[in-house]
């Protein structure tokens, strides 16, 4: 084994918070110091009091805000994050037949967790070439369209819209992109995400913006008769989110976490303020790997780079293993590429609670690393 070389990256050219993950992602330190202020009235007291209850109903009003929703859609919580959702979605919002459409590790995930159920029909699943996504296309036999806001895997963004035609209910996988990337809650039934990303808090919990055609389906499905665990069932999620509240014992800390983050959001702008941050840092980024001899953007259409996750192929001569052990020796953590994609490529996280400055830093560490053992 090659040992990793001793390179001391310039004190002055070090990023201020060198926490580039996507996912866990950067927490802000005025969240945490936040925390800290309200543990006692609130960590370690029960979830079912008023203390809980009016922090609960004020992120989803926070939510609300920040997300421009109709007055009659309805921001839904629950434990387990995205992975459980899935599960969620598969149990209680298809009704039939679903379609997927599949372009990296985690929309194949939801994929094949359809396809694996027995009660339902084989899904209709689109693929397009990893760095690249499929598009929608409707179908009399689809009451349920799968999208995704944002690949993680491979840093590929999709606008979101129904498909033309469409008369199934439309969610969207938005863990990744929610609170970085702009969208039109017309053009979904089911927004759903988790907190540990744009929302810049812990994992644990997951989030489902619903339409009234969502709710509706929902309770559909419910009055059919399927069984379904309590846990993962969406009407009993959604009746404890009207009293605010979760089924059963949430993480406090998280819950805070995402509310700071949120209201942080919207005292600044809301949406559009916060996607602008992330468009900044993603043209600083992109703007690098396209001068760069070294370094090229992994996905190829600029209008499917995300702007939240970016992904960078590097020069065979720059090995990404020992850019990345390099840059964590000197406090830059976490930009290390998927490694199921098995590329010589890093990720680097652009979620709006990491600074423009932040990023364009990164670019001149990795150059000065790139330098020496190139």
């Amino acid at each position: 084994m090659t040992a990793t070389p001793e390179i001391q990256i310039p004190q002055e050219i070090l990023p201020a918070d060198g926490r580039f993950g996507s996912g866990p992602s950067k927490v802000r330190p005025e969240a945490v110091t936040a925390l800290a202020d309200m543990s006692r009235s609130q960590l370690g007291t029960s979830h079912r009091q008023k203390p809980v209850k009016s922090l609960v109903a004020d992120l989803q009003k926070g939510l609300r805000q920040m997300f421009g929703l109709p007055d009659n859609y309805e921001v839904i919580l629950g434990n387990g994050g995205t992975t459980v959702f899935w599960d969620a979605l598969t149990f209680g919002m298809i009704q039939q037949k679903s379609q997927h459409l599949s372009f990296g590790e985690f929309s194949s995930k939801f994929a094949a967790a359809a396809a694996a159920a027995p009660f339902l029909d084989e899904p209709q699943v689109i693929t397009s070439e990893t760095g690249t996504h499929p598009q929608a296309e409707s179908a009399d036999d689809i009451d349920f369209y799968a999208l995704t806001h944002n690949e993680t895997s491979t840093g590929v963004m999709m606008d979101i819209f129904r498909p033309r035609g469409a008369a199934g209910i439309v969610a969207v996988d938005a863990t990744s992109g929610a609170g970085g990337l702009r969208v039109d809650p017309s053009q979904y039934d089911c927004y759903y995400f988790a907190p540990q990303k744009g929302l810049a808090s812990d994992g644990g919990l997951w989030f489902a913006i619903m339409s009234p055609a969502g709710v509706q389906r929902v309770e559909q499905i419910k009055n059919s008769g399927r069984w379904m665990p309590a846990s993962i069932d969406i009407s009993i999620a959604l009746e404890n989110s009207r009293l605010n509240q979760t089924y059963n014992t949430p993480a406090l800390a998280t819950i805070f976490l995402a509310f700071h983050q949120v209201n942080w959001i919207n005292e600044n702008g809301g949406l559009d303020w916060a996607a602008g941050r992330s468009e900044r840092s993603s043209e600083i980024l992109y703007g690098w790997a396209e001068r760069s001899d070294y370094a090229t953007p992994y996905v190829a259409k600029p209008d499917e780079r995300s702007r939240v996750t970016g992904v960078i192929d590097l020069d065979p001569r720059v090995d990404a293993n020992t850019l990345c052990t390099v840059l964590r020796q000197n406090g830059i953590v976490d930009i290390d590429g998927y490694r199921k994609l098995g590329r010589n490529q890093i990720r680097i996280a652009m979620f709006p609670a990491i600074d423009s400055s932040d990023i364009e830093a990164l670019t001149n560490c990795i150059d000065h690393v790139a330098g020496k053992i190139g």
